[in-house]
């Protein structure tokens, strides 16, 4: 059966293939990196990637067939168009059931189309907006894990793609593409996948740390030059200016090490740091407004015991002046997830600051990042790793903040007696240290239930505390008090 199956599946890719581009398939099929080594900086000795025209035609070279997994690298290195070929060639081939495992995917997701439901099934180890509907309507799927472990997925074998599709730079003089803006689990995987399609893209910044690839590592690649997705910058709120300004002013101290995610708060706690000193970065992901630090001197990471002098990240999106930033910058370094976001490595770092948002908050200071109610939203991502690791720093400074506005936008308060029917509980409330809201700070560290809903309520919007009062006295049956 598995041998019909694969003369099935050669044939079909025969017959939409030119007479000229079949000779790579044959090359490929016969000697492919995995043959050789897993290590994606080590040159395979007499191995050169097929070039190909276009990524329609990389596909069809690569073999994509039913019942296969293929991995998808993610973020600002979404390979955008292998996502169109891949689709359009799995619709005109009745290609059924091809599982594709990404984390957050930027661009169109037309596989995760609910016309497309039988050819693809996209499974988010963390859920982006393009297959939210997906996900939600059971036509997708999604894997609730921490961040510094989804490489282990792959080298543990518990995921093992058939292809990986991924976004590289051009290959240098000596033949070494980069990951760029993403290498997260890409690395893991690329180095546990049978076959690896590389969409080369001279836009794609070059970066260093673990993102070097070699080139003999792609069975196929193809050019494709388009500038990266960006995440243009956003003017804060009078509320998330607020909550920066709690943040900058009390909580971060010189010579403090930051995570910080995207999005209008982070931005807003890093534009108030332009008077601090020897800030340094070790972050899964960093944006826009670290680059402005860097730029008046603000961000050393003199201070870092590890990576010293370093910017660690592992994956970022922002505009095309971060992607300018990294380009062929030393003083930057991506590495993979299950280490910048191990949080043995985080309690490392000097003065450890973590701060992270969330969906909502009960008043004993549980925290729901995941999910609006039973319907799922993200993921876990690298909350808790970060949480975790600021909470054990081994300096005994750290700081795991949570920031949240106190209401969404109808007005709801985002403090809440219990958390949503169905909510997932993200960061445990044992770890949770400082929750600000624009109203204040909550400091949770060795607070009872009763003083941990006091904080809450302080912090929660003023229409919304006498409320939260009674039903805290319901809950917890004494009134909450410091």
């Amino acid at each position: 059966m598995a041998a019909l199956k694969r003369i099935t599946s050669l044939t079909r890719a025969l017959a939409t293939m030119t007479s000229a581009s079949r000779p790579c398939l044959q090359h490929a099929t016969r000697k492919t990196f995995f043959t050789y080594a897993n290590e994606p900086s080590m040159p395979i000795p007499g191995k050169e990637p097929c070039w190909l025209k276009t990524a329609d035609e990389a596909i069809e070279q690569a073999e994509l067939d039913s019942d296969q997994m293929v991995y998808v690298q993610g973020a600002a290195a979404t390979p955008v168009e292998l996502l169109r070929a891949m689709t359009d060639y799995g619709v005109r081939c009745d290609v059924r059931n091809v599982r594709l495992y990404h984390m957050h995917l930027e661009g169109p997701a037309p596989f995760a189309k609910p016309e497309n439901a039988k050819h693809f099934r996209s499974i988010s180890l963390f859920i982006g907006g393009n297959v939210r509907p997906a996900v939600n309507a059971g036509n997708a799927d999604c894997i609730p894990i921490f961040l510094h472990e989804i490489p282990r997925l792959f080298k543990e074998g518990y995921l093992k793609p058939d292809i990986s599709l991924i976004h590289v730079s051009p290959p240098d003089e000596k033949g070494y593409c980069s990951f760029g803006t993403s290498i997260d689990c890409a690395r893991s995987a690329v180095s546990h996948s049978k076959r690896v399609v590389g969409l080369v893209n001279k836009y794609m910044p070059r970066t260093f740390g673990d993102a070097l690839i070699h080139e003999s590592h792609l069975d196929f690649a193809v050019e494709h030059h388009k500038p990266l997705p960006v995440h243009p910058v956003k003017a804060p709120s009078k509320a998330e200016q607020m909550i920066g300004k709690y943040i900058a002013e009390n909580l971060v101290v010189n010579g403090a090490t930051l995570q910080l995610g995207i999005g209008s708060i982070p931005d807003a706690v890093l534009s108030l740091l332009g008077n601090h000193k020897d800030l340094g970065i070790h972050s899964e992901m960093f944006s826009d407004g670290v680059v402005d630090l860097v730029n008046k001197g603000c961000i050393t990471n003199n201070k870092k015991t590890l990576h010293q002098g370093r910017i660690v990240g592992s994956f970022c999106v922002g505009s095309e002046k971060l992607y300018d930033f990294m380009d062929n910058n030393p003083f930057i370094e991506m590495l993979a997830v299950d280490y910048v976001n191990d949080p043995r490595m985080v309690a490392k770092q000097p003065k450890m600051t973590a701060i992270n948002s969330c969906i909502e908050v009960d008043i004993t200071g549980q925290i729901c990042a995941d999910s609006i109610g039973t319907r799922m939203y993200s993921g876990f991502g690298g909350q808790l790793d970060f949480i975790t690791g600021a909470a054990m720093s081994e300096d005994r400074q750290g700081k795991p903040i949570i920031a949240l506005q106190s209401v969404t936008s109808k007005g709801q308060s985002k403090i809440q007696p219990v958390l949503s029917s169905g909510a997932g509980v993200v960061t445990n409330r044992a770890v949770v240290r400082y929750v600000v809201t624009e109203q204040g700070i909550a400091s949770l560290f060795g607070k009872s239930l009763q003083q941990r809903a006091y904080e809450l309520i302080q912090v929660a919007h003023p229409d919304h505390r006498e409320t939260l009062e009674k039903a805290a006295f319901e809950r917890l049956k004494v009134m909450p008090a410091p």
